[in-house]
Formats: structure tokens, C-alpha cells, sequence
């Protein structure tokens, strides 16, 4: 095993974490290995058009050379319609609570969160305002250790113990909506007659399902490329043209090691909050394709995943080939956030890119700017949109959104919304972008310093914002809505490990189906509705 020198073992200290993605130790809640139950009906898989607009289904290239590997759709019986939810029958917000009980102080509410380092910090800085500004309620900020660490603790809390507010991952909306411990943001929203209009709709919608909107979208991600300019220049290549496509990815990658340019084209991984995740998922809303039957859990609860099928197998396919052909290198499963991105600054033998979050980018460029890694430069960093079957643009909403807690009183619920008011202010939006990398979720914070400016003087930092935007208006491009999909993660994760270091791709992702399955069956059992 290679030694990391002195100054890139100081890089990795202060990287930990870039994935902003918190802490993600914890072992999982939930059950598997239940009998398998007999199968169901799935959705109908209809090809639509790609964020760059390309139409078709799932037209992936996986052989040397650029040969294309071309799935059909996948098409099934219709599913149920799952009933949209009367918000009449779910907790109420009644917002008008909050003056009555502030006439004899602050009222106090307690927020507990994932966020560190410069993230951390930069909403402690906008809590901080918010408490000073007004005199009606006074947040506690609670630091939890981590994303895992919030989930976990919330979870094995009872109503008592738990915060008034609390920050969770995307892919904990259905989970948290089965623990029927929140308050919809929907209802405080309509009850204080609160302008949704200037929210981007794929931050919604993520957090949106059976016409209940249960969450606040707040930190966003989505998943970028960077990459090194400086060796794309040595290896004759333009900075400004980094790949989108699949065959780009490939040839490009070849022509970097070819060259003597960079010893490895792009760092994979297979981190389940990372590529393990990514990989299937992200691609395959790029794709125009499902990954979970009923519409990604969407349309009626979903019973089983897709990824196994024609598109998921073409896609790992073609990842095998970047490893055998397109000299990508493995760096594990990446469980810090840092490997991958830290492959880029090996000083012996580099990887020209790799792909991480959006939010990394602060934090990245100030690591870069105190000299920490000697030889590379804040300019030596690009930023391009993640690279797909169907291009560059599009994504899947990443990072975390705001759920209110349920039991704790009207004036709990009512100081809440306050806040999450406070937060989502255009003007707040705009500087947590400017300060994180993480991106505005309403359109008009854009048009407010310092995001403004930013977006202007480092187009880097707007990447993310417009792969978002540019995703195909379609159901594929919400992203699965499964109660135990943390533990589904997992277990397809492992089956990206497995793909990248050489097993089946058809095998690696049947044993994963198989597990994501009985999850999903077992969850079903143990939350009948």
C-alpha cells in the first residue's frame, strides 16, 4: 500500500467530511432476509426525453471503441394510483399560535442537524441572525455528529425526546412520513398563505409525494464532475470541454492515460451516499428510466427495484468498461466523502476526475487555497455536469430538507415554520449557496448578492444549479420514494462494488435486486399503513 505524504495527509484531515455528507456510521434499522413474496404489479417504463434533449430510452455506450449498447424500455402492467392524502386528516400547523405564546418570551425550539465544517458553521452564522433579529422564538442548534447520527437518534427517540425541527437525508422522506411523527410543511404553508411560486419545482417534488408536500427542501446537491484542467491540458484535451456523454467519458479518459497525462482517467467509488448510489440511481433518471416499480414508489408503494433489468445492466456494463478499457481506478467504497476526491491529488499516480457532490466545491477550494497540496492550484480545478447516457444535464435532488416534529405543541410547530421562513428567505438562500456550494433552492435568490456575483465570478459554483434545472420534465426524474431505501442503498452499493472489482454485472445486480426486494417486502410488512 502507497504512503500518502505529509502535506496530502494534511489535505485529508481537513477534507473530511467534503462529501457533506456527515458522519455515516450507524448500523441499519431495519430487517431483512424475509421469504420473498409472490410478485406484483409494476409500472409502465415509458422513454422520454433526456435533460439535453435526447429522446429514447437508455442508449448507453459499453464497448471499447464507443459501441453502443442499446436497451429497450422496460414495460409492465400499470400500477394502482395511490390516493392523494387529505391534509385535513393529517397534524395541523396553526401558525397564528406563535404571537399568543411569544407575548411572554421567546418561545424555544430545538433543531438538531448533520452539517460541519464550513457548512456547520455557515448556518450557525444564519441561525445566530435569526435569533437576533426577532424576538419571538430562539432556535437551539444541535449538532448530531453526522447525517447517520441524526437519523439513528431520531428514530429510537419518543415524541418527548425528540427535536421541535430536524434536518434529514433525501432518501428518508418515506421513512419519516410512515413514523407519522411531522407536521407537513404543506400545512403551515397554506395556513400562513406562504408564496411557493419562486421554489425550483425539482426541490419540491422531491419532497413531495400523494400531493403532500412533507418537507421544506433546504441544502441541496447534486452530483458534478471534477476534474483537473491542468492534465487535461497536458493530455491535449480542452479545459473548457469536459465530457458529458458516455462515449466522451470513455475516450477522453483513454486519451488522458494514453498520453502520460494522468496514471488513471476517473476515481470510482462506491460509497451507498457516493457512486454506489449514484451510479444506478442518477443514471438511470438520465436514462429516462425507473429504478423501483409504481414510478419509483411514487404513484403506489413500490414492491420491488428495476435496476436489474435491460437499462441497470447496460449501465454497470459500461461502468466495468471505464475500469477495463477506460483506465478508471477503484478507490473503495469511500465511506469519509474524501478518497475519490483526494485520488486527484496523488502525487505519484493521479486520477484526472472523479465525481462528488456539489457541495464539496467550497470546502475544496479552500483547502486548495491555503497551499495545502503543493503543485495544485484552486485553478487547476473544473467543474462540469456529471456525464450520462443522455449527456450532462439532469439530476436527482440530493442533500437534505426540514421536517417540522409533530406532539410538541402548536406554538413548537408554529416557531418552526418561523424559522424554516427565515431560512428560506431568498437573501439567506443566496448567501448559504455562496458560503457552502450547496444549491439555492428558490430561482430568485439568484438574483441576489452574493450568489450573484458568485455565479458570475465562478461559474463552477453554478454547475450544479444547472444540471438541476435541466432535468427532463418527466416522473423518472423524481427520485425513489422506499421506506428502507438507506438500507437499499446499502445492499446496491455492494453490488457496485462488486461490478468494480470485476464480478458479473448481471450477477452483481440480481443478488442486489434480490436483497432491495426483500427489504422493501419486509418494510412493507412491518408498516402496513
Amino acid at each position: 500500500m502507497r504512503t500518502r505524504g505529509p502535506a496530502l495527509a494534511m489535505a485529508s484531515v481537513l477534507l473530511i467530511g467534503v462529501a457533506a455528507n456527515g458522519c455515516r456510521s450507524g448500523e441499519s434499522l431495519a430487517n431483512a432476509g424475509i421469504d420473498r413474496p409472490p410478485a406484483t404489479t409494476t409500472a409502465t417504463t415509458t422513454p422520454s426525453t433526456g435533460g439535453n434533449g435526447a429522446t429514447g430510452g437508455t442508449g448507453v455506450s459499453g464497448g471499447s471503441g464507443g459501441s453502443g449498447v442499446t436497451t429497450a424500455p422496460t414495460t409492465t402492467t400499470p400500477p394502482p394510483t395511490t390516493q392523494p392524502r387529505k391534509l385535513d386528516t393529517l397534524p395541523k400547523c396553526d401558525v397564528s399560535a406563535l404571537d399568543a405564546a411569544s407575548a411572554s418570551g421567546p418561545v424555544e425550539i430545538t433543531f438538531w442537524h448533520g452539517l460541519s465544517n464550513e457548512n456547520g458553521a455557515e448556518l450557525q452564522r444564519q441561525t445566530d441572525l435569526y435569533n437576533s433579529s426577532q424576538n419571538k422564538v430562539h432556535v437551539n442548534l444541535q449538532f448530531q455528529g453526522g447525517y447517520e447520527d441524526v437519523i439513528n437518534k431520531y428514530l429510537q427517540s419518543n415524541t418527548q425526546n425528540r427535536p421541535d425541527l430536524v434536518q434529514m437525508p433525501e432518501y428518508m422522506l418515506q421513512q419519516m412520513i410512515d413514523t407519522k411523527s411531522i407536521v407537513p410543511t404543506q400545512a403551515c404553508a397554506e395556513a400562513a398563505h406562504y408564496d411557493m411560486s419562486p421554489f425550483l419545482p425539482q426541490a419540491l417534488d422531491a419532497y413531495a409525494t400523494e400531493s403532500v408536500q412533507w418537507a421544506m427542501p433546504f441544502n441541496m446537491s447534486v452530483p458534478v464532475l471534477f476534474y483537473r484542467r491542468d492534465l487535461f491540458e497536458k493530455a491535449g484535451l480542452d479545459p473548457n470541454k469536459p465530457p458529458q456523454s458516455f462515449d466522451e467519458l470513455l475516450h477522453q479518459g483513454q486519451q488522458l492515460v494514453s498520453s502520460g497525462a494522468s496514471s488513471y482517467s476517473i476515481a470510482l467509488d462506491s460509497d451507498f451516499d457516493g457512486g454506489g448510489g449514484w451510479y444506478i440511481e442518477q443514471w438511470l433518471a438520465k436514462a429516462g428510466e425507473f429504478y423501483a416499480d409504481n414510478e419509483n414508489g411514487r404513484a403506489a408503494p413500490a414492491t420491488k427495484v428495476l435496476y436489474n433489468d435491460a437499462a441497470g445492466l447496460a449501465l454497470m456494463t459500461y461502468l466495468q468498461t471505464l475500469i477495463n478499457q477506460g483506465g478508471a481506478v477503484y478507490v473503495g467504497d469511500n465511506p469519509s466523502g474524501q478518497d475519490a476526491l483526494l485520488k486527484l491529488a496523488d502525487a505519484t499516480t493521479p486520477a484526472a476526475m472523479t465525481i462528488s457532490t456539489s457541495a464539496s466545491l467550497g470546502i475544496v477550494l479552500s483547502v486548495l487555497g491555503g497551499g495545502l497540496i503543493p503543485g495544485i492550484t484552486q485553478d487547476d480545478v473544473g467543474v462540469g455536469y456529471m456525464p450520462g447516457p443522455n449527456g450532462g444535464l439532469g439530476a436527482l435532488v440530493g442533500g437534505n430538507s426540514l421536517y417540522i416534529v409533530d406532539g410538541k405543541g402548536a406554538e413548537k410547530a408554529a416557531a418552526a415554520w418561523d424559522y424554516i421562513t427565515f431560512l428560506e428567505t431568498a437573501q439567506q438562500q443566496s448567501e448559504f449557496a455562496a458560503a457552502t456550494g450547496y444549491i439555492p433552492v428558490r430561482q430568485d435568490a439568484l438574483e441576489l448578492d452574493p450568489i450573484k456575483s458568485v455565479y458570475t465570478s465562478d461559474p463552477r459554483f453554478r454547475v450544479g444549479y444547472d444540471q438541476l434545472i435541466g432535468s427532463a420534465d418527466a416522473p423518472t426524474s423524481n427520485g425513489p420514494v422506499l421506506g428502507p431505501l438507506q438500507q437499499v442503498r446499502r445492499v446496491t452499493a455492494q453490488a457496485v462494488a462488486a461490478v468494480l472489482t470485476g464480478t458479473d454485472p448481471q450477477a452483481a445486480l440480481d443478488a442486489g435486486a434480490q436483497q432491495a426486494d426483500d427489504l422493501i417486502a419486509n418494510y412493507a410488512l412491518q408498516n402496513p399503513g
